[in-house]
């Protein structure tokens, strides 16, 4: 299942105006607070997903019964452009586990690449929903890389893949090689071209450099 947030109206399609805007880029605390609040978005957007139980509050006049959460989702992310999309998730499923996995591009002389996972650290996922995030889904081999070496340690029993912008032919990838049983794909905006060094055209740059710093 794939669901564009960016094709319905909302405030989000401002704040990914202005993570592409080479202008507002320049300031890279503004930069990584958009890619924040996209992710609360995103948070609120999955949490009508969610399944829920009716709790009663104790108020100081009484009692409210209010129907919360049956169990907070484990939340994870690719370093490190996605630490402050991730953040924002994390902001709205406050009381949730977290997921880091360390994945890069190694770069071959002919300018093909290969994703290598370096790291992982994740709680046990065994029936729980994970959401999985990274701002940017190109080719889609990073995140489903990712995602495959998640599920290999314990499967949870659904997984939300979150990304601001996608490629289309990342998207078909996803659509490819996942079911829609297991996997939800929530994407911010999908853009046509991707380049021969897999760089999403019109897309933003390199929301990793953006966030903190060019790298060697």
């Amino acid at each position: 299942m794939i669901i564009n947030l960016g094709s319905q109206l909302s405030v989000l399609n401002q704040f990914i105006a202005e993570l592409r805007s080479v202008e507002i880029q320049k300031d890279s605390m503004r930069f990584r607070r958009n890619l924040e609040r996209c992710g609360e978005i995103f948070a609120y957007e999955i949490s009508r997903k969610l399944a829920y139980e009716e709790q009663e509050v104790i108020t100081s006049l009484g009692a409210a019964t209010i129907p919360l959460l049956r169990q907070s989702p484990v939340l994870g992310t690719i370093l490190r452009a996605g630490l402050p999309f991730h953040q924002g998730l994390l902001n709205i499923f406050d009381k949730s586990e977290n997921a880091f996995v360390s994945a890069y591009r190694k770069h071959r002389k002919n300018g093909e690449f290969t994703i290598k996972i370096e790291y992982i650290s994740a709680p046990d996922l065994t029936d729980r929903v994970l959401i999985l995030s990274d701002p940017m889904l190109a080719t889609g081999l990073s995140i489903s890389l990712a995602y495959k070496e998640l599920i290999a340690r314990a499967k949870p029993s659904h997984t939300h893949i979150v990304s601001i912008l996608a490629s289309a032919e990342g998207v078909e990838y996803m659509k490819k090689h996942f079911s829609s049983s297991d996997v939800t794909l929530w994407v911010g905006a999908i853009d046509d071209e991707l380049t021969a060094q897999a760089f999403i055209v019109p897309g933003l740059g390199d929301a990793g450099d953006l966030a903190y710093g060019k790298k060697i």
